[in-house]
């Protein structure tokens, strides 16, 4: 009953999260990869988003951004 309970009322948030926890880090690895940084920011922000997910989506997408170089 309790496993009923906490997949069957929550499977709409459930799967809002796990999409939300697997597409982020999409985003932000193809925004860096399709930008232009100085240096090996590139490289960097690749390597951060890679090794750390979640929190390297965050932060790629509040300071990284920041960082492009404008065509």
């Amino acid at each position: 009953m309790t496993f009923l309970f906490l997949f069957g009322g929550g499977i709409l948030i459930t799967l809002f999260v796990i999409l939300f926890i697997f597409l982020l880090p999409l985003l932000a690895l193809i925004s860096a990869l399709m930008n232009d940084f100085s240096g090996n920011e590139k490289i960097l922000w690749v390597l951060i988003i890679l090794f750390l997910p979640f929190l390297g989506s965050v932060l790629y997408f509040l300071i990284g951004r920041d960082k492009r170089i404008s065509k």
